[in-house]
């Protein structure tokens, strides 16, 4: 028997574009950006891909509607802007 989730509020800091596409994605998939975030990283530590070829279509599109150019390499580059 799975164990219900025990779920907390958080105040995480993600780029605008990049939260625009999981929101985008996620009510195409009519699911919660909370729901999809752990999804996917529930997949990400067993090294499944958490997406399948539609899905992945559709995350290009949103990237495109959204001007998301970035790729998982660009995020070991970032760096927070000067305040």
């Amino acid at each position: 028997m799975i164990e219900k989730p025990e779920r907390i509020q958080t105040g995480i800091r993600i780029e605008k574009r990049l939260l625009k596409v999981l929101k985008g994605l996620a009510e195409s998939l009519d699911m919660s950006v909370g729901d999809l975030i752990e999804g996917i990283a529930l997949h990400s530590f067993e090294n499944k891909p958490p997406f399948t070829p539609q899905t992945l279509k559709k995350i290009r599109q949103l990237k495109e509607v959204y001007d998301l150019d970035w790729t998982a390499e660009h995020s070991h580059k970032f760096a927070e802007a000067k305040e």
